[in-house]
């Protein structure tokens, strides 16, 4: 089952020789400005590669590493923009589903908010205002940070961006391909290629908004935070984000073939989902004692590194333990406080777990999850069943897709009752349609022809090595809407058969009937001469 990660091994340790024998070390500079810690864990898994391979990395983000490299400078946004001060967790707890549309409302927001509080970061307009520095790269986390395209007119080298959430319909855009909404949900919907009516009529309702909202609403507030910041810095007028957006080289996407659908493609959209999936390490003593010694299995929960336990209501935490101890099965709960009151024997609590290991252990049965995109590809490639509790963005569209593939059920948290906790654990314990249906899609999701983590660096350095590797981008990203759906030879040959077909024939029709006009006034004076 680990043959795929242990063979990236010696697959890097080959590409390091290469690497070291004829290779270059770039300099690059790589910005996550958004402060979700599961947003940076994925992402620096990027970054770490790129050390790896011997390249010179500045890196803005929230969060220090962990690994020091000599090779790395780090600029950490201080302080950290306070998501819940503008989005508290209390709402997010108590809320069931917000509409797709206050969802796209919600990200714009969010997004002006983040950058303009990056921007504002000293360190960080001390980088726009430099003079001597250059970078061969900029990469940047795709999600809702235009502005910081900027950087790439600054620095007058490529971007490639990194996709967290999967493809929405302006990454197609920005490469040239105009979205199918036929067979292709917006980001935010759930439904398969398959949709009926109603949805194909809702599905285009929402991405014709998302297109025209985002061009002419979100985009313009974006071009002005990137002309406040970086208009000084930069001579002549600056670019729009825009058109920034449609010069960028490469797009790594959070996406697999074998649990997304298929869709129209470029050579600059590169999936990779799956690049932060390691071979598992072994656990914390204590820890692998407690799963080595679960004769019933063991159940993993966690809501992931935003929302925490500890910020449950009082009432959630208390059915979940009460839950818990019925369970014959062993329970791993990441809770972020040393204590949680009376703790049933079978379940250990902690403020740390390495999620990945503890996924890949034999004895693990089901893992409790919030549905984030990145603890369930992990549950995938485990092939461990899943039940999902969803409370915002897209971990509603990712709890349908495992539910509808069979390997999850799925809760719904304000109204999470003991019983319905208990007997959906059970059932996707010991109903084996849902250990064969996780086991069946790990299957596909591990099989590829390389790591997409590898797969990322090699198109990340092939596109230094090619200047933005021009040859990659369709022109489809820079004509005009008309000119892409061939309207204007529409256009011409309506004009073309107005001008051959529908005008000489009004005309005969007229000459037609003025010649007949004419005989009937000649035959009526013929006949009023006989009489």
């Amino acid at each position: 089952m680990q043959m795929q990660l242990q063979s990236r091994s010696l697959l890097w340790l080959f590409l390091l020789v290469i690497n070291g024998l004829g290779g270059n070390a770039y300099r690059i500079l790589f910005m996550g400005p958004f402060p979700a810690p599961s947003h940076w864990m994925w992402l620096e898994h990027f970054q770490r590669d790129l050390l790896k391979r011997g390249h010179e990395v500045t890196s803005i983000n929230n969060h220090p590493t962990k690994t020091p490299h000599e090779n790395l400078t780090e600029i950490i946004l201080n302080p950290t923009f306070d998501i819940p001060k503008h989005f508290p967790k209390k709402n997010i707890f108590s809320m069931r589903f917000a509409s797709d549309f206050q969802n796209l409302q919600m990200w714009w927001l969010i997004g002006q908010m983040t950058t303009e509080h990056a921007l504002q970061d000293v360190q960080v307009q001390r980088l726009i205002a430099s003079q001597d520095e250059h970078y061969d790269l900029v990469i940047l986390e795709q999600f809702f940070h235009e502005a910081f395209l900027m950087f790439g007119q600054k620095f007058k080298c490529p971007v490639v961006t990194i996709g967290t959430m999967g493809y929405a319909d302006n990454m197609d855009h920005a490469m040239g391909i105009l979205t199918p909404w036929s067979v292709i949900p917006h980001l935010l919907l759930p439904h398969t290629d398959q949709m009926t009516f109603t949805q194909r009529v809702y599905n285009t309702y929402l991405s014709v908004y998302d297109a025209a909202m985002r061009r002419w609403w979100y985009l313009p507030r974006m071009q002005q935070i990137a002309e406040k910041y970086f208009g000084a810095a930069i001579k002549g007028a600056l670019p729009h984000v825009h058109d920034l957006e449609r010069n960028i080289s490469l797009m790594l996407i959070n996406s697999h073939r074998s649990v997304d659908l298929p869709r129209p493609s470029m050579p600059g959209l590169i999936n990779v989902g799956g690049a932060h999936i390691q071979p598992a390490k072994e656990l914390p003593h204590d820890m692998q004692n407690f799963l080595d010694n679960a004769t019933h299995g063991v159940v993993y929960f966690s809501l992931g590194s935003y929302m925490k336990s500890t910020d449950m209501p009082p009432e959630k935490t208390a059915q979940i333990l009460q839950a818990f101890g019925k369970l014959k099965q062993k329970v791993l709960w990441k809770y972020e406080n040393a204590s949680i009151g009376q703790l049933p024997a079978n379940v250990m609590i902690s403020k740390w777990m390495p999620q990945n290991d503890i996924l890949a252990h034999a004895n693990m049965k089901v893992f409790i999850t919030h549905g984030g995109i990145f603890g369930t590809q992990e549950g995938i490639y485990w092939g461990v069943p899943m039940l999902c509790i969803p409370l915002y963005g897209d971990q509603h569209r990712n709890t349908i897709k495992s539910v509808r593939e069979g390997y999850a059920r799925s809760l719904v948290f304000s109204k999470l009752t003991v019983d319905d906790l208990v007997r959906n654990i059970e059932a996707l314990i010991y109903e084996p349609q849902y250990k064969r249906s996780a086991l069946e899609v790990s299957q596909r999701f591990r099989d590829n022809p390389m790591h997409p983590l590898d797969e990322a660096s090699f198109w990340i350095e092939y596109i230094i090595r090619h200047k933005g590797a021009r040859h990659l981008k369709s022109q489809g990203a820079f004509l005009p809407l008309y000119q892409y759906l061939l309207l204007d030879i529409l256009g011409c040959v309506l004009l073309a058969l107005f001008l051959t077909v529908w005008l000489p024939w009004r005309m005969l029709r007229r000459v037609h009937r003025w010649w007949s006009m004419a005989a009937a006034k000649a035959q009526a004076q013929e006949v009023k001469k006989q009489l």
